[in-house]
């Protein structure tokens, strides 16, 4: 698999990475790295990495804009299904491969590296790395470690595996990696997300079975003066909240003319049901897009029974193990 990946990257002069709709920190930090990696050893190719960008992620590299994707070879990082590839047309392309740590959903590359017991794209791209002639240096290394970070939640989801956390170690013994400068672009933010965050605390709405959600429209997102990136990066902090099962943020998104939607689980399996809304993603984090606001009541009616039936089932698991 690693040397067939590898020997067709060698093949190609021009080669093009895409990545999901809705970018987030690991799909940004697997497609920067493996881009900066094929052009390291590599320096006479042409390598794109594409997409619509933010402004919050821009620490990871500059995205590129390329006006002829023929006879090129494409890379998908991090995205199960053709229609969340963000920024190409397959047909351009002679070969497509697909690097993935979601659930399969179907074929899109001609090489399919999938392997969804992994914590994140980066920790794919790593093992690539690891595992052939590219090269690595200290740069790569610290997107690599920052995209598996992002992904775990600083290793606190259960998709963190002691293999991730040996990969992890032996990357920061490697290259000498300065964990605490690493982490501020990633962490450090403006003021007005902080009282964003502020904000949909006091405003989640909660629904019987234990879903909170919040609706953020373009005028909340002005108020605060930030963009529709924003609330998704800090849904991770309204984990362990009693009453709170799942949670969901639904934002308008001009820019793109759609609603973003992010939602999380502490015990559902919630990617089934946001596939029914041009979503899917892992069981238990998860996100969707929805043409207008409205829709959103469907989500949390759907959410909802979800919880429900989650919770009967566990009630009755419950009481046949007292028997």
């Amino acid at each position: 698999m690693f040397s067939d990946i590898y020997n067709l990257i060698k093949e190609f002069d021009k080669i093009v990475l895409a990545r999901h709709v809705g970018v987030d920190p690991d799909a940004m930090a697997s497609t920067m790295a493996l881009k900066d990696s094929i052009k390291l050893t590599f320096p006479d190719k042409e390598v794109y990495a594409v997409g619509s960008g933010s402004l919050r992620f821009s620490y990871f590299g500059k995205l590129d804009r390329v006006d002829d994707m023929h006879a090129s070879l494409l890379i998908v990082l991090d995205t199960p299904d053709k229609r969340r590839i963000d920024g190409v047309n397959l047909e351009d392309f002679s070969k497509i491969i697909k690097i993935d740590h979601h659930p399969f959903v179907e074929k899109i590359g001609d090489i399919e590296y999938i392997d969804d017991t992994a914590s994140s794209a980066s920790e794919l791209v790593l093992k690539l790395i690891n595992e052939t002639d590219l090269i690595m240096d200290k740069n790569i290394a610290g997107k690599l470690y920052l995209g598996i970070v992002s992904d775990t939640n600083r290793f606190m989801f259960n998709n963190s595996t002691g293999r991730t956390l040996r990969m992890v170690a032996k990357l920061i013994e490697d290259y000498d990696l300065e964990i605490d400068k690493l982490y501020e672009p990633l962490y450090l933010r403006p003021i007005n997300e902080v009282k964003l965050e502020g904000y949909v605390g006091l405003h989640l709405s909660l629904t019987e079975n234990g879903v909170a959600y919040i609706k953020l429209t373009k005028e909340i997102l002005d108020e605060y003066q930030v963009d529709a990136a924003s609330p998704g990066n800090m849904i991770n902090n309204f984990n362990y909240i009693n009453e709170v099962m799942v949670w969901v943020f639904f934002t308008e998104d001009v820019k793109n003319n759609n609603i973003r939607v992010s939602a999380r689980s502490r015990g559902p399996v919630i990617n089934t049901t946001l596939s029914k809304y041009n979503g899917g993603g892992h069981k238990y984090a998860s996100g969707a897009r929805l043409q207008k606001m409205e829709e959103s009541d469907q989500v949390i009616e759907d959410l909802d029974l979800l919880c429900k039936e989650y919770k009967e089932l566990e009630g009755g698991l419950n009481d046949s193990q007292e028997c």
